[in-house]
C-alpha cells in the first residue's frame, strides 16, 4: 500500500480552506500553514470591548457559490450559520438629504428605476437578462476553467457563447446605452470600483456582477463573514486537515524539479505538493530561489493591482439612526476618485467612502447600545502610508458622515483603530499593500492572470486573487476547487 500522499497548503485564506477541504475529501495528508494568530487570511476578527469587527470582507453576493461548495460535501450553509437577506440591501448618498435605498427584491428595483427615469423599468429588465446570462456562463463554462493556455477557450460553443459576454466593449459604454440617469448610472458601476479600473476600462462581461448584486441579493451571516472562516475549518478538520497558525513559511526548498520540504519559522515539512494560497508575487519573490519563479519582479511592477484600502474600526457608545447595514458615500465625485487610484495614483483629494454598520442587523457584534462601524476608503496601492495620512482621513471621513447623515459621533468613539497599505504588506505579504487582488482588465482575465502552475516546479501551484479567476471571496473559494484539481490530476499522473 502506498504511503498517503502529503499537499502542505500555505495560507488559510478561503483558496487555500477550500482547496483544502476538497483534497482532504479525496483522501489526502493536508497540512494547511497559517503566518497569523487565527486562520482566514484577510477574513480576520479583531475584538476589543464588547465590539467584534470583520477585518476584511463584509459583503456576502453570490450565495450559490457558497451552496455548490458545502454541497461537494453533503452539506449547507445553514448547516454552519444562519444567512440574512438584507432588504434594501444597502442605501447610496449622493449627499445631505439625497439618498436611494436599493431594494431586496427585483419588482421594487424596476419601481425605484422606473420612479428616477421614466421607462428605465423595462430597460433594465432587459439589462439584468444580459447579465443573468454572462453570470450563468461565466459561473459554468469560464470560472472553472485552471486557464493554463488559450487552447482551453478554443471551444465552438463556448466562442459562440463569448460572443455575447461582450468582453470587448467597456462597462461604461454598456451601461449608458441603457440609462441617461446619472445615479443610475453609478449605482451600476458601483460594483466595479474594486475590480481594479475604471468603468471606462472594465469590460462589459463585468455586468453580470450587477446580476449579483441586484438580483441574487445581499446577505449577512449572523455572528459576521467570520461565520464562514469558521464553517470551513470546522468541515476541514473534520476531513483530517491539520491547521499550523503562527506558522510563517520562509522557504520552498526545491530539488529538481519538484518542491521537496516547506521550511517554516517553527518548523520544516516534507511535501508532496505544495498549493501556495499566500500572495503570489510574496511566494515567487521571497520563498523560491530566482531559477524557480514563473516570473521576474519587472513583471509584478507592470501588474495592473486592484485598490487598496484605509479602513477604520470605530465602536460607538451609543446607537445611530437613519444609515443601513451597509452605506456607500457617492457624495463626491465619482471620476476624479477613480483617476486618483487608478490614472494617477495619490491619495484622494475628495474620496467616496464606504460604511458597514453590522450592528443594526447581528447585535451580537456590540455592547448594548452600542454601534459597531466599519469605514472603508479605496486608495491607489503601493502609496505612502503613516499616521499623518491617516488621521487627515479619519477627520475627513468623520465630518462628512456627519454633515450627511445629520449626526454627531465623533464624541462617542469609544474604539478606535486604523488599517491601511502598510498593514496589508505586514500582516498579508500583500503585493504593493494592494486589498483586492489583481485588476479585472481584459489584459489581466483567463490565461493572462498569473498562470496557476508553477512551470519549473512540477508539483508547485497557486491559488487565491492573484490568479484565476480572480479577487472576491466567492472567486478564491472556487480558485481553491481549480487548483484541488489539478494537483490531484498531477498526483495521479505520478502515481
Amino acid at each position: 500500500m502506498q504511503p498517503q500522499k502529503h499537499i502542505v497548503v500555505i495560507g488559510s485564506g478561503f483558496a487555500g480552506l477550500s482547496a483544502a477541504c476538497v483534497l482532504a475529501k479525496e483522501g489526502y495528508k493536508v497540512t494547511i500553514l497559517e503566518k497569523n494568530d487565527q486562520p482566514g487570511g484577510r477574513a480576520r476578527v479583531w475584538q476589543q470591548d464588547g465590539f467584534t469587527f470583520d477585518m476584511g470582507p463584509s459583503w456576502y453576493w453570490m450565495p450559490d457559490v457558497f451552496e455548490n461548495f458545502f454541497a461537494l460535501f453533503g452539506k449547507k450553509p445553514s448547516d454552519y450559520y444562519d444567512l440574512k437577506r438584507l432588504d434594501p440591501g444597502y442605501r447610496i448618498y449622493y449627499g445631505k438629504d439625497d439618498s436611494m435605498d436599493v431594494p431586496g427584491t427585483r419588482l421594487e428595483l424596476v419601481h425605484l428605476f422606473e420612479s428616477i427615469e421614466p421607462g428605465s423599468g423595462v430597460k433594465l429588465d432587459e439589462f439584468l437578462k444580459q447579465a443573468e446570462y454572462k453570470y450563468r456562463v461565466s459561473m459554468s463554462d469560464y470560472v472553472f476553467r485552471p486557464s493554463h493556455s488559450l487552447g482551453e477557450f478554443l471551444d465552438f460553443n463556448l466562442i459562440k457563447k463569448s460572443l455575447k459576454m461582450q468582453l470587448l466593449s467597456s462597462m461604461r459604454s454598456h451601461i449608458n446605452r441603457y440609462f441617461k440617469n446619472p445615479k443610475l448610472r453609478q449605482l451600476l458601476e458601483f460594483p466595479v470600483l474594486f475590480l481594479g479600473a475604471t468603468p471606462q476600462n472594465t469590460p462589459a462581461m463585468y455586468s453580470l456582477m450587477n446580476y449579483a448584486d441586484l438580483v441574487l441579493g445581499t446577505w449577512y451571516p449572523m455572528g459576521g463573514m467570520r461565520q464562514i472562516v469558521n464553517a470551513m475549518i470546522n468541515l476541514a478538520e473534520s476531513l483530517g486537515v491539520e491547521v499550523k497558525t503562527d506558522t510563517e513559511v520562509t522557504k520552498i526548498e526545491v530539488t529538481g524539479n519538484r518542491a521537496t520540504k516547506v521550511k517554516t519559522n517553527k518548523v520544516d515539512i516534507d511535501a508532496d505538493m505544495v498549493i501556495a494560497g499566500a500572495d503570489y508575487a510574496h511566494v515567487e519573490q521571497k520563498l523560491l530561489d530566482e531559477p524557480y519563479r514563473n516570473y521576474t519582479a519587472e513583471y509584478w511592477d507592470k501588474r495592473t493591482m486592484s485598490p487598496s484600502s484605509l479602513i477604520f474600526y470605530i465602536g460607538l457608545n451609543k446607537k445611530i439612526k437613519g444609515i443601513q447595514h451597509h452605506n456607500l458615500f457617492f457624495d463626491a465625485d465619482f471620476e476624479q476618485h477613480a483617476k486618483q487610484i487608478y490614472t494617477s495614483p495619490q491619495w484622494p483629494d475628495e474620496p467616496l467612502f464606504y460604511v458597514c454598520c453590522p450592528s443594526r442587523t447581528d447585535i451580537t457584534v456590540a455592547p448594548e447600545g452600542c454601534e459597531n462601524l466599519f469605514f472603508l476608503m479605496p486608495v491607489a496601492p503601493g502609496l505612502e502610508d503613516n499616521k499623518y495620512i491617516r488621521q487627515k482621513y479619519f477627520e475627513l471621513l468623520l465630518t462628512r458622515f456627519e454633515s450627511i447623515t445629520g449626526q454627531s459621533i465623533r464624541n462617542s468613539i469609544v474604539v478606535n483603530r486604523s488599517y491601511a497599505i502598510n498593514d496589508f504588506k505586514a500582516d498579508y505579504h500583500s503585493f504593493k499593500g494592494n486589498a483586492y487582488g489583481l485588476a479585472n482588465t481584459l489584459g489581466q482575465t483567463a490565461f493572462f492572470k498569473p498562470a496557476m502552475r508553477n512551470e519549473h516546479v512540477k508539483n508547485l501551484l497557486y491559488t487565491g486573487q492573484l490568479t484565476v479567476p480572480g479577487p472576491g471571496v466567492p472567486p478564491a473559494i472556487i480558485s481553491g476547487q481549480i487548483v484541488a484539481k489539478e494537483a490531484m490530476k498531477y498526483l495521479k499522473e505520478r502515481g
